[in-house]
This record gives structure tokens, sequence and C-alpha cells, in this order.
């Protein structure tokens, strides 16, 4: 029982459940992935099979970090126990299981994986064919929240009831056509795809006794069908676990339902609930700061975080003139941080919008501060996208999204009309130059799939910077060129990650994840660098000391007409409050340029809900001063004048 050591009372309660349905309510920062890989690993030590565990999160990181743990434990504990659970995000568990059975449901096994950009180019195209008038953007989203829904294209046309969702269905009918013509499945398609596969009554069962024991962590981010997906792999013995907390659901517009766990015990009878209170990150000041702004909330399950941590410093709160002011502000602040011993990585600055960082970039550039603006994802830069090109498209023929981005890079006088007449005619359709280098393209990719059905993985991809021309034409060129040479190095390095696997497989997998990557999952803890990025994007992370810009009505609380959600960006701030370990700094502007105007404002109202013992304001750099008596943040204004 070595592996229940050295948790608390509440989570050596939840470890130690193992058969039958449980909740687990997770405060932040209380030990959540400590106390379920703990569990997984209690599982196993009770003589269940460590391939019957599958655990299910949102992330990469999160998944690789949960593995990592587990694997960890195991070794510990049970040194010649064989397997381990099945450790995934829902989306590559879905690749998984649609790589696996999708043929039953005709879904090739060698399947594309659209994203964004994809979706988009098609959804343009398809709108500049219909003449249609709609955003290619807002079809998308309407798609995608269908989708999520568990809704497909004949139940979302069977439903439409204006003309703009008529003119969405329509488009959409095309959509599909256009990515089943390329063996291909966007990011929403792997989750409704994988909905329909277990209605199959054979597949499910084979499921079912696969898995005999299945956890599902962040369930507050769940959408309706990922909760279906769940529901049917735990079937009729229910041994479920879930792990949420209501007060960190920041992605109802991506359709997560709250209703998921609030209706946990009525959907899985017998559950138990234990909730994890004892908050293991922060200080008492950030910690009752933090649950001061939540306790607001009513949509919510009772909890109150507490701390064993020391009372800590108190919260540093600046008013700044503008935008400018603001960004100098927090660049000085941090300069001050690394002075007094704080590693750069240790250090976020968050903000509600992406267009904030304009602003702190070219401040923290004055002042020759490091920092990385996380959301530029390695696997989104053009020349890895390249090398991907090539391999899915000796994969699978029928992407012709890759054909052509992997017939111009680098440019190989193929264009476009050629390969309209290829797709359409094959090579007979083409004129004898162009029909020699078609067949020298083709040969390429040929030789390309004879390594990935052979080679290592990262030797498959060194073989196509190599023989695709890309490293003689990137090696003679400029710094630039040689910077980008440099990084699809890296990827043939990351490559050797998945060397274990066979050829093939590792193959798909680095695809798969390249696929879905999200922002979290280009964090790396381990660049010495300040992190620069949305609150949305800081869930699931934690530093030393945190920056929450922007704390200005309008902005946070956004305020974006009847649909916002004054309870979920009370819930945004919460869990970017509680980010922080050691030390929090809250600012505001009272002017600030958005979208091309200068708009002026008041303090956010959550400002209001600290208490002021709790606060102390920075007037180093700021421009408002408090009035006598203790009130809130906003009666730190005389009058109206002062923010005119």
């Amino acid at each position: 029982m070595e592996h229940l050591k050295g948790l608390n009372q509440a989570q050596k309660q939840a470890a130690s459940h193992v058969d039958g349905p449980l909740l687990i309510v997770a405060g932040a920062g209380a030990g959540k992935t400590k106390t379920i890989t703990h569990r997984m690993v209690h599982a196993v030590c009770q003589g269940i099979p460590a391939s019957s565990i599958l655990g299910v999160t949102f992330t990469n990181k999160a998944a690789g970090e949960m593995r990592e743990r587990v694997r960890a434990l195991l070794s510990q504990e049970r040194p010649d126990e064989w397997g381990e659970p099945t450790i995934a995000t829902f989306h590559s568990l879905a690749v998984r299981l649609l790589r696996e059975f999708g043929e039953r449901i005709g879904v090739p096994r060698g399947f594309a994986i659209w994203d964004r950009d994809d979706s988009m180019k098609s959804l343009k195209a398809i709108q500049k064919d219909l003449g249609g008038d709609i955003e290619p953007r807002k079809i998308l989203s309407a798609i995608s929240a269908a989708k999520s829904e568990g809704k497909d294209q004949k139940a979302y046309a069977a439903s439409a009831s204006s003309y703009m969702e008529r003119a969405i269905a329509r488009s959409w009918e095309k959509y599909e056509a256009d990515a089943r013509a390329h063996d291909a499945l966007d990011f929403d398609d792997l989750l409704l795809k994988t909905g329909e596969l277990l209605r199959d009554p054979d597949i499910i069962a084979r499921l079912q006794e696969r898995y005999s024991h299945v956890t599902i962590d962040e369930y507050q981010d769940t959408n309706a069908i990922q909760y279906e997906i769940a529901r049917l792999i735990a079937g009729p013995r229910m041994n479920i676990c879930a792990v949420g907390d209501l007060d960190q659901c920041i992605y109802t517009w991506r359709q997560a339902k709250l209703e998921n766990l609030l209706s946990f015990e009525k959907s899985f009878p017998g559950t138990l609930v234990v909730t994890l209170e004892q908050n293991y990150r922060s200080t008492q000041t950030i910690l009752a700061a933090a649950n001061a702004i939540i306790e607001k909330n009513t949509n919510r399950l009772p909890k109150r975080l507490y701390t064993e941590n020391g009372t800590g410093e108190a919260i540093t709160l600046a008013g700044l003139a503008d935008e400018l002011d603001e960004a100098r502000y927090i660049a000085s602040s941090v300069r001050e941080l690394l002075a007094s011993g704080t590693p750069a990585q240790e250090i976020a600055v968050l903000f509600r919008e992406n267009f904030q960082s304009r602003a702190l970039e070219e401040a923290f550039i004055r002042q020759n501060l490091p920092y990385r603006v996380l959301g530029v994802r390695f696997f989104e830069r053009a020349e890895i996208k390249d090398v991907l090109s090539y391999l899915r498209a000796a994969l699978n023929r029928k992407s012709t999204i890759d054909i052509v981005r992997a017939a111009g890079a680098p440019p190989r006088g193929i264009g476009k009309i050629s390969l309209d007449k290829w797709r359409e005619g094959g090579l007979d359709g083409l004129s004898g130059t162009a029909q020699a280098k078609m067949r020298t393209f083709l040969s390429l990719l040929d030789r390309i799939k004879a390594s990935i059905e052979t080679a290592l993985p990262s030797e498959t991809i060194r073989f196509v910077i190599g023989e695709s021309g890309m490293r003689m034409k990137l090696a003679g060129g400029d710094a630039e060129d040689r910077e980008r040479l440099a990084n699809m190095e890296e990827l043939a390095s990351l490559g050797v990650s998945y060397d274990a696997m066979p050829p093939r497989e590792g193959i798909e997998r680095l695809l798969e994840e390249a696929a879905l990557m999200s922002d979290q999952d280009s964090y790396d803890a381990g660049e010495g660098a300040v992190s620069l990025m949305t609150v949305h994007a800081a869930k699931g992370l934690e530093f030393e000391a945190i920056f929450v810009t922007g704390m200005e009505q309008g902005l946070f609380p956004a305020m974006r007409g009847d649909d916002r959600d004054p309870e979920e960006e009370r819930r945004l701030f919460y869990v970017a409050m509680t980010r922080a370990k050691k030390k929090l700094y809250l600012t505001y502007a009272r002017s600030r340029l958005k979208y091309g105007s200068r708009e002026y404002g008041l303090p956010s109202e959550f400002l209001d809900d600290i208490d002021r013992r709790l606060i102390e304001e920075d007037l180093a750099f700021g421009v408002s001063r408090p009035r006598g008596g203790g009130g809130g943040i906003l009666d730190m204004y005389e009058d109206e004048d002062t923010i005119r």
C-alpha cells in the first residue's frame, strides 16, 4: 500500500474506491492528478489488469503527465507487472477506435484529420461555388456546435428553420462530401463518428469487456457526445470515476455541459462523492480572494478551498493610464521578480483577449526580457506542415490538400491544373512534361510510404527532408531558411519518441498528436522565458507569479451581448487567480485601444468583491488614489470626471 502513503484523508478515500461510480470534486491545486494516478495504481494492486483501465483527459500534456506518473508508481509497486493503463485524450482515443473499427461505419483506416485551416479552405471554396454570403468561420462554428451535440448533417438540416440554418445545412452537405472525397475527418467528426461506432452492439460489447474501469478527467468540460462516449464504455458495470470542478468550467462556449457533472449521481446511481478542498498550490491570501470571487456563483457544488501554506504576500493591484502604461508596469515588475530570483519560466502574464498581447510584447522587447507567447504552436509552422503533408500524402493519395502542399515544397513545376487533371483522369490526362514531373513526384510518395512501413519514424522524417529536396534548398539559404531546416530536424528528433512503436503505427501516432495539439501542449516548463497567454490557455498550469491584466468592465468580465454568461466570466477569473502559487498581480487601465478605437472604462466589478485587506495598491506607476474608509475598488474614483 506504499502508493497510498502521502495522500490526505479525502484523497485516500477516493484512491481506495475502485468498483462502482465515483465523483471526485477536485478544487484548484487540490492534487487531483495525484489522486487519480494513485487510484489507478491501487486498482492494479487490487488485481485489476492494468490494460483494463482507461483514463481520458483533454490535452496531450495532461495525458502524458498522467501516463508518466502511473508508470513511475507501477514500477515501484509492481516492478514485474506487465502492461499499463490506456491514458489518452478524448480525441486521440477516438482516433484509435476509428483506426481499429471505423471501416464498420465506412471510415477508412488511413483517414486524414483536417485541422481548422483545412476546414476553412474547404468551406471558403464551397461558399464561392454557392455564391453564399455567410462567413466560413460562422459556418464552421455552427457545424462544430451541432456535432458536439451529437447531430449529423441530416439531423441539422431536418431541424433547420431559418434562412441562415438552411444555408449552413447546404454548405455542410457539400463540406461533408468534400471531406469524404479526401478520406478526411475534421476535429469534431472524430467524436461524432466514434459515437456512431459505439452504437454497434458488437463493438461496444468488445470495448466494455476491454475497459472494465474508466476515469474521466476534467468532467466539467465534457460536451454531449463526450458524455455519451463515456457512458457507453462504462456500460452496466458503471465502474466510472469522474473528476471535475464546476468552478473551473470555462468552455461552455465549446458546448461543455455543466449538467454532465451536476447530474452525475443521477446518471450513475450509487455514486460515492469525494470532495478535495485542500489546496497545495497557493497562499492563504490568494485562496481567500479566489473563494470570495467564486462564492458569488450559484450554479456550483458547495466547496471552499483551504491551505496549510502560509499567508503569503498581499495581492498587488495597479491602475494604469492606458495599455502601454500597463505593459510598461508589468515589464518593470517582471524585471524586479527576475532580479529577486524568480525564474522566468515561473512567471506568466494572462489576458482575456488575444489583442492584449501586442502592447505586452512590445514592452518586453524594449526591456529585453525573455518571453514566449503560448499558442504559437510548433506543428503550425509552415515548414513542419510541409513535412507532415508528405507523410499524409504518402499514406492517403485522396488527400488533395496534402498532395498540393507537398508538390509545392519545394516547387517542382506541378501546377493546380496538372493536379486537377491527374485527380480526374490519372497520368494519361497530362502532357508529356507534366506527366514526367507527376511520375517523379508520385514515385517519391511511394518511397516515403515504403519507409513509413519499414523504417523508424525518426528515420522516415529525415528521409522526407532529404529526398523531397527541402534540405538542399534550405541549407543553402539565408538565416531564416536555416532556422526552418533546424525546425524540421527538431521534428525528426521528436520522432525518436515514436521509434519504439511499429513503424507505421509510430508515424500515425505522430500525425495524430500533431493534428490534435492544443495551446497547452506547446507549453514547455523548461524553457527559460516568461509566458504570455490567454486565461483559457493557462488552465491546468501553475506559476509562482501571475499577472492578470485588463481587469476592466467590458473586458474582464467580457460583455458580448445577451449570450454573455456572467458566471462563466467569474469562473474564468477564478481559474486565473488560482494559477498563482506565491504572488498575484491584478492590473487595469483607464483607457484601452480595442480593435482600432480607444475606449474608457471602469475597473472590473470583480475587484470590488475582494477584501481590501488582501490588496496592496501599487502607486509607483499608478494613476488612481484610494478614498478613505476602506471601501471597494470602485470607490477609488472620486467622481465620473476622473475617468474622462
